[in-house]
């Protein structure tokens, strides 16, 4: 294909018409209706057709400009990416997902290293279902992927699990809250309201587990995919919530709560999930190394 065929098509279905695609392309209506008439030849198709005086595109004319215009917008952005200003540093585009089980609170810890290399970095957020998110990572459409669970050997994924550490959990809840709860933990749990985290979240298939062995009894208020709404109803007192033993002097200064215990038998790990085995990214290299050497540590 002569993409300067198609780029003449793309200037005159976007200027609405021969005449007015001329003068931005500063040639003749003959020399473009002639490039035209070539690309239509070419693909067999007719792009345009009169409507009175006006040219209108086809069916086939909508479809082509359709893919005309990803062509362009990916070509401009080749252009702002790889072709720089003299003097100037490349932006590191760094696209990122989260699963949405993760404490939005950890993420920005995870994450944050990623913004102190000596390059500059744009960093790209977004938050979604781990499968969801894995699927974008297969397509290219992230660079890394951080969740509460590693990716399954069943996911038709080729993708690498790369351990970022694992922490306890605590259990916290409001100082009003706390007066009424009876006995020690985890004791105090018993007929207690709690905020727990949604079935999909790792934490959350080890919870009845440990109820269960410690025949305790609470009552369920909430039930949350989205640990800042959990833990926006615990600051107000209305039920016991668990997170990340890493987070809890974080989660006191910000929320106000208090931490009525602990425990070792519920355990949350955390991992990168990328497209390389062997990590080279320089964002993904400073998260792994920040993460194994100093926030799990």
């Amino acid at each position: 294909m002569n993409f300067k065929h198609l780029h003449y098509f793309w200037v005159t279905a976007k200027a609405g018409g021969i005449m007015r695609a001329g003068e931005q392309l500063h040639t003749t209506p003959q020399t473009l209706s002639g490039q035209i008439k070539l690309l239509e030849d070419w693909l067999g198709r007719k792009l345009f057709q009169k409507s009175g005086r006006k040219l209108e595109l086809t069916e086939d004319g909508r479809l082509a400009l359709g893919y005309a215009d990803q062509i362009f917008t990916l070509g401009a952005e080749l252009e702002n990416a790889v072709r720089l200003p003299r003097g100037s540093n490349r932006v590191l585009d760094f696209k990122v997902g989260v699963a949405d089980s993760v404490t939005k609170s950890l993420a920005y810890r995870l994450l944050e290293p990623a913004l102190t290399l000596d390059d500059p970095v744009r960093m790209i957020c977004s938050e979604g279902k781990f499968p969801d998110l894995l699927a974008k990572l297969a397509l290219n459409q992230l660079d890394l992927v951080i969740a509460d669970e590693p990716m399954s050997k069943r996911m038709s994924v080729k993708a690498f699990n790369h351990a970022l550490g694992s922490t306890p959990m605590s259990f916290f809840c409001a100082p009003t809250l706390r007066k009424t709860l009876q006995g020690d933990f985890p004791e105090c749990l018993n007929d207690a309201p709690v905020l727990i985290q949604g079935a999909q979240a790792s934490v959350r298939q080890q919870w009845e587990g440990w109820l269960s062995r410690h025949q305790l009894h609470p009552r369920t208020i909430g039930e949350f995919d989205d640990g800042a709404l959990m833990t926006a109803f615990g600051r107000k007192g209305r039920g016991v919530f668990m997170a990340p033993s890493v987070m809890e002097a974080d989660i006191v200064e910000q929320f106000g709560v208090e931490v009525i215990g602990r425990s070792d038998e519920l355990v949350e790990e955390f991992f990168a999930v990328s497209v390389e085995r062997r990590i080279t990214h320089p964002c993904v290299v400073a998260i792994t190394k920040t993460a194994r050497g100093q926030l799990f540590s």
